[in-house]
């Protein structure tokens, strides 16, 4: 019998807050086309995006004022990059010097990547749990790889002591939220799951708690 690798380590909590943000609505979003982490990396904003990614930067300005000093991090996503370029026209922060971190991406949906919701659920039922985690596609990344690659990403950057912003998705930034809260498995996914947020939506956390920045409205 092949041994189970053992679970990624949890993170520690480090110096400085993290603002971890949603990225605003995409044109697969609105018709409820999935997008996952290969297909349609570059799906854009809608209008309702781009207002929500305008709003994000507006929060962020008046908390943190110009310029801040704050380490930028993203998903290389199109929608990911396209709402850091409206948040950081607000903030006066060189979009140009984010990170681009694919461990920071959406959960792999394989070949269900592209697809609606609906069309899936027709032929595979529920693909949805009661929590709003989607259920991973047969060929697809599975929730603890994806936390694992979240871990590495928390080791790699542990030792930065300063505020980061991090634009993310949303199972990812779910699943990243937990790993850095220190919640316990969720049953259904089996890795930390944080409380769903909408997109446009922003938490910062610092020192393993969590703070409310700005919700989005539906």
């Amino acid at each position: 019998m092949t041994a189970r690798p053992a679970p990624p380590a949890r993170p520690t909590a480090r110096r400085g807050r993290d603002y971890i943000a949603r990225h605003g609505e995409t044109v697969f979003n609105r018709i409820g086309r999935i997008q996952g982490d290969r297909a349609a990396l570059h799906t854009p904003l809608t209008r309702k995006g781009f207002a929500q990614a305008d709003r994000l930067g507006q929060v962020l300005r008046e908390r943190l004022g110009e310029a801040p000093a704050l380490t930028l991090w993203s998903s290389p996503t199109g929608r990911a990059l396209q709402t850091l370029a409206v948040i950081t026209e607000h903030l006066a922060l060189d979009w140009h010097g984010a990170h681009h971190d694919s461990r920071l991406i959406e959960l792999g949906f394989g070949s269900w990547g592209g697809q609606t919701f609906a069309e899936l659920s027709a032929i595979h039922g529920t693909i949805v749990h009661p929590h709003g985690m989607a259920v991973g596609a047969p060929d697809g990344e599975r929730y603890p790889a994806m936390a694992a690659r979240l871990c590495d990403w928390l080791a790699d950057t542990a030792d930065h002591d300063g505020d980061r912003l991090v634009l993310m998705h949303g199972l990812s930034s779910r699943v990243l939220r937990g790993l850095m809260l220190g919640l316990a498995d969720d049953p259904l996914c089996g890795v930390p799951v944080a409380e769903r947020l909408p997109q446009g939506s922003i938490v910062t956390i610092e020192g393993g708690q969590e703070t409310l920045i700005h919700r989005a409205g539906p």
